[in-house]
C-alpha cells in the first residue's frame, strides 16, 4: 500500500450565481451556492453588491464597483467550465448592462429580475428596470414574481391567464422562456406558468400557509440552473426547480427572528434521512417478532411504515414488503424494509403529517371490541367512519387514507395516538397507531398489546 492515499477526484458540473450578498443567509449568493452545492453542482459566484440584511428586512446595501464585478467575471469565466449561470440582485441599470455585456460568454442563462425583497424592500433602482429587456434578450428563463412581470410587460398579474399574457410578452423580448410564478397570486394553490415558442405548461402544487419565504425566489431560479447544469432540457429543469421549491417552502428554516427561510438543502436532507429512518423500521420489526405482536395483527396483514422528516409522497417513506404477517410460531416480516413499500399505511401516515409534521411512524392493527377496549391505555383515540365519506371524495382512487386522516384530526382535540377506521363492506376495521419516533411506536404498540391479556 503506499505511503499517501490517492486521490480520487469527481467533476460536478459548475454554475455560476451572480448576484448579492445576504449577510442573514437566506437569499442572494448565499441562497444560490447552498442550492447549487445541495443539487450536485460546483457554485461559483460574482458579487454584485453587499446587503445588510436578515430574516426581517433589508438594513442597508453597498454596491461594488463595476470594476471590481468585471474583475471577478474574467477570474470565473478564465478559469471555469461553466454550464449554467444565473443572475439575482443586480440593483442597478450599469449592473444589468455590464452582465448583458458578458452574456456571449455565459452558457443557460436563468434570470431572475431581483426588484423587491420578500421583506418589501426594493432591491432594484427603478432606471434599471428597462434596461432589463437587454439581459432578458440573452436569457434562456426568465423567473418573474407577479409583481416583477408587471413591471417588466404592464400586465397586472391576477391569474393564469393573465400570467399567460404577461409570460408572452416577456418571451417576445427574446427569451427563450419566461415563467411567470404564482406565489404572489391569491388563492390555495400555487399556480406557476412557463411559457415558450412551443406552448404554455402549468405547474400547480398546494399553497403552504407559512411567511417564512426568504430565499424562495433565489432558491428557485439556482436550483433550475443546477438541473440546466446536469443537463436537464428546459421544462425539465423547471418542473424539478418548481418542485424542490415547494418542499422548500413545505420545510422552511427556522431561524432569526422574522419568518424565517426556506430550506435550500431540503431534498438532499431527505435523501440522508432514508437510511436512519429505514433502520428504525427495521428495529420496530425485530421487536414485534420477538414480543410476538400477532394478536394485533389484521388479516389483511401489519405494516410499519418510517416516513423521512421530509417526506412528500409513499416513495419517501420505509415499510415491510409484503407486510407482516402471523405464522404458527409468532409473526414474521415477509420480506425486507424497502422504500415505497406501503401505500396505504403510507398514504395515512402522510395525511396526518399535514396536520402534526412531528408524525413520523405508523403502523396498522387489528381492531374489534377487545382492542377497542385496550387502547383506553393510550391518551388519545380517534376515528372515522367511511359511511360519512363523500361520494365524489369515495370515487377518487386511494382518496379515503386522506379523507380518513382529516376528519380524525378535525373532529379530535390535538394529534392522536390512534385512528380507528371501523371499515365497510369488503373492508376490514383497523386501527393505526401513530407516533413521532420509532420508540415511542414501539411503546404504544405493546402498551394496546399488554392490555389485550
Amino acid at each position: 500500500m503506499p505511503d499517501t492515499r490517492q486521490p480520487a477526484p469527481v467533476s460536478p458540473p459548475v454554475a455560476l450565481t451572480i448576484a448579492g450578498s445576504d449577510s442573514g443567509g437566506g437569499a442572494g449568493i448565499q441562497a444560490d451556492l447552498k442550492t447549487m452545492e445541495a443539487g450536485g453542482a460546483f457554485g461559483t459566484s460574482v458579487l454584485t453588491s453587499v446587503t445588510a440584511q436578515n430574516t426581517r428586512g433589508v438594513e442597508s446595501t453597498h454596491l461594488l464597483p463595476v470594476a471590481e464585478i468585471e474583475a471577478q467575471l474574467a477570474a470565473v469565466l478564465s478559469d471555469f467550465d461553466l454550464a449554467a449561470a444565473k443572475t439575482g440582485m443586480l440593483a442597478t441599470a450599469e449592473i444589468v448592462e455590464t452582465v448583458a455585456g458578458y452574456a456571449d460568454d455565459l452558457p443557460p442563462l436563468v434570470v431572475d429580475p431581483v426588484m423587491v425583497a420578500a421583506s418589501g424592500d426594493r432591491l432594484l433602482e427603478p432606471a434599471a428596470e428597462a434596461a432589463y429587456e437587454g439581459l432578458i434578450a440573452e436569457s434562456a428563463v426568465v423567473t418573474p414574481n407577479a409583481d416583477e412581470a408587471e413591471v417588466l410587460t404592464g400586465v397586472a398579474v391576477a391569474d393564469e391567464d393573465s400570467a399567460v399574457e404577461a409570460g408572452e410578452r416577456i418571451v417576445e423580448m427574446g427569451t427563450e422562456a419566461a415563467l411567470v410564478k404564482g406565489g404572489h397570486v391569491p388563492g390555495d394553490e400555487v399556480v406557476d406558468v412557463l411559457v415558450t415558442d412551443d406552448g404554455v405548461e402549468t405547474f400547480v402544487h398546494p399553497r403552504i400557509g407559512t411567511d417564512a419565504t426568504h430565499g424562495s425566489g433565489c432558491t428557485l431560479s439556482s436550483a433550475i440552473a443546477t438541473r440546466l447544469a446536469h443537463g436537464d432540457d428546459l421544462p425539465a429543469a423547471v418542473g424539478a426547480g418548481i418542485d424542490l421549491l415547494a418542499r422548500a417552502v413545505r420545510y422552511p428554516l427556522d431561524v432569526g427572528q422574522g419568518p424565517g427561510s426556506v430550506h435550500h438543502a431540503v431534498a438532499a436532507r431527505e435523501r440522508a434521512e432514508r437510511q436512519p429512518t429505514a433502520e428504525a423500521v427495521e428495529r420496530v420489526v425485530e421487536t414485534f417478532v420477538d414480543r410476538d405482536v400477532s394478536p394485533l395483527v389484521p388479516e389483511v396483514g401489519m405494516n410499519v411504515v418510517g416516513a423521512t422528516p421530509y417526506a412528500e409522497v409513499p416513495a419517501e417513506t420505509a415499510a415491510v414488503e409484503g407486510r407482516i404477517a402471523r405464522t404458527l410460531s409468532g409473526v414474521k416480516p415477509n420480506r425486507g424494509v424497502r422504500f415505497g413499500a406501503s401505500s396505504h399505511v403510507a398514504r395515512f401516515l402522510l395525511a396526518a403529517r399535514e396536520f402534526d409534521a412531528d408524525l413520523r411512524f405508523a403502523v396498522n392493527c387489528r381492531f374489534d371490541d377487545d382492542v377497542e377496549a385496550a387502547l383506553d391505555v393510550l391518551d388519545a383515540v380517534a376515528e372515522f367512519d367511511r359511511d360519512a365519506q363523500p361520494d365524489a371524495v369515495a370515487r377518487r382512487e386511494g382518496s379515503t387514507m386522506e379523507w380518513g386522516a382529516r376528519r380524525a384530526f378535525a373532529e379530535g382535540d390535538g394529534t392522536p395516538a390512534a385512528v380507528i377506521d371501523r371499515g365497510a363492506v369488503g373492508k376490514e376495521a383497523i386501527v393505526k397507531l401513530l407516533a413521532p419516533d420509532a420508540a415511542t411506536l414501539v411503546d404504544r404498540t405493546t402498551a394496546v398489546l399488554g392490555a389485550l391479556d
